[in-house]
């Protein structure tokens, strides 16, 4: 074997070397594990298929040549044909010791990976290894983000096919859970709270769980509570007869009267004065009110949704909402996540509000993942809108989006720093696999971001050197 330097990338996985002298397995086994692949020995093509059916590997190192009496490659031949009857996609790397290579070539294009002569080169061999285990890795990582997408395609099929979405537009799994708990518990006659901060869609919520409920052909009415005065949300909500305040002209029906027979949707909740929350809880267990300045009892069928971005049991703590109430509300709760949680949403939601009038370039994408979205989908909507109306070309860019400065230096959630990717990599000794795993990402990922970075290959500061050959 040549020696030579090894490369100090390290990778894992999992090879099974077929090899009928002891001392060549033992050597490949050496050198693999050097650079933390693991490997396991088989003596025979019987062994090596035995052990191939029994346990899971990335990648077949076998001999040409199992018999000391010829040279015609027939065993190995038949190893490599088997090997590929039990696994087609299996790559596997062929060594022989002859002069004439004419069997290794055809099994190749029979689509063996490589073959490599005997006595091998280290360097070549283990960056052979490394190059198909990589992209075994790659090739996995993609067919499982394949099978990933196809499923969340079917589940959100089949949650269109079966409830009325109204057109909404989503793709993250977080939105799935909540649409589906929604639409789950629409048909319940009970009061429902959606919570969730400002502009994250919570009316939409609303809306959805009505048209799925029974009373879907009532109609459907929403109050913001924190966009009236507090001396004016009862009259809002309960109605008013003529002088009952100053300006009440006339008599006039409240929200409850409206929403009669179908649903009232009651936003930012916590704005609502103690005096109006007492009425609340009374048209909550009773469906009796009464209008402002009037004596005669009412009744209303409508169910009552309400929504808010506080913390209500904080607010029950400090004495400024009603304990009873509140359970009252809170009878069935659907958590609507911030549009940071749901970072699969934001592309979607602005193509959607593009509605075709412009288009995303790379670095327009890039500046939308990265921004941490304060105000949720009612702030992506307006920086799409304003962008598109001044757009000045078909393709909109980072530039035209005109984030807020401060989101210049915030970066997506899942992308980590420079820093933290030369730390990572010191702290596990140059292991990649420990790197990746410790920032969350596949060693794919964390390659590319290597090279991003201009890490190349090379181990960080503060890592050991790899060995020598």
């Amino acid at each position: 074997m040549a020696a030579s330097a090894y490369p100090p990338r390290r990778m894992p996985g999992r090879v099974l070397i077929i090899d009928d002298n002891p001392g060549v397995g033992e050597a490949l086994a050496l050198l693999l594990s050097l650079h933390d692949i693991e490997s396991v020995q088989a003596r025979s093509p019987a062994e090596g298929l035995a052990l191939l059916a029994q346990e899971a590997v990335d990648l077949v190192i076998q001999d040409m040549n199992f018999s000391a009496d010829t040279t015609s490659g027939e065993e190995g031949v038949q190893l490599f044909r088997e090997i590929r009857a039990l696994a087609p996609d299996l790559p596997v790397i062929l060594l022989t010791a002859w002069t004439r290579l004419e069997a290794a070539v055809q099994l190749v294009k029979a689509g063996a990976a490589d073959y490599l002569a005997k006595p091998w080169d280290d360097t070549k061999l283990l960056a052979t290894v490394q190059n198909l285990l990589e992209l075994g890795e790659a090739h996995r990582e993609a067919a499982h983000a394949r099978r990933e997408r196809l499923e969340r395609r079917g589940r959100h099929e089949a949650l269109a096919a079966r409830y009325r979405l109204d057109g909404i537009v989503y793709a993250s799994e977080a939105m799935a859970r909540t649409l589906a708990l929604a639409c789950q518990v629409a048909q319940a006659e009970l009061p429902l709270l959606i919570t969730g901060p400002n502009g994250s869609g919570k009316e939409r919520i609303a809306a959805i769980v009505h048209a799925n409920s029974g009373r879907a052909r009532g109609p459907f009415v929403a109050v913001n509570c924190g966009a009236l005065p507090g001396d004016l949300i009862e009259a809002e909500l309960f109605g008013a007869e003529s002088g009952a305040y100053t300006g009440a002209n006339k008599a006039r029906a409240g929200r409850f009267e409206a929403a009669d027979g179908g649903t009232l949707f009651l936003d930012e909740i916590g704005n609502l004065p103690l005096a109006g929350q007492m009425k609340l809880l009374r048209v909550l267990e009773t469906g009796q009110f009464e209008r402002l300045g009037a004596s005669r009892t009412l009744r209303s069928s409508a169910r009552v949704i309400s929504a808010t971005n506080a913390d209500l049991p904080a607010m029950v703590r400090a004495g400024s909402f009603r304990e009873d109430l509140y359970y009252r509300l809170n009878v069935i709760e659907v958590a609507l996540a911030p549009l940071a949680e749901r970072r699969d949403d934001i592309l979607p939601l602005a193509e959607h509000f593009l509605a075709g009038r412009a288009t995303l370039d790379e670095s327009a994408r890039a500046a939308l993942l990265a921004h941490t979205w304060p105000g949720n989908v009612r702030e992506l909507k307006n920086v799409i809108e304003r962008a598109a109306w001044l757009a000045t070309g078909p393709a909109l860019s980072a530039a035209q989006l005109a984030l807020p400065a401060a989101s210049a230096n915030v970066r997506n959630l899942d992308e980590p720093s420079r820093e933290a990717v030369v730390a990572a990599l010191a702290q596990a000794q140059g292991v990649v696999s420990r790197a990746a795993a410790a920032l969350g990402l596949s060693r794919q990922g964390l390659y590319r971001r290597m090279e991003r970075y201009g890490l190349g290959t090379a181990a960080p500061p503060g890592a050991p050197s790899a060995p020598g050959g």
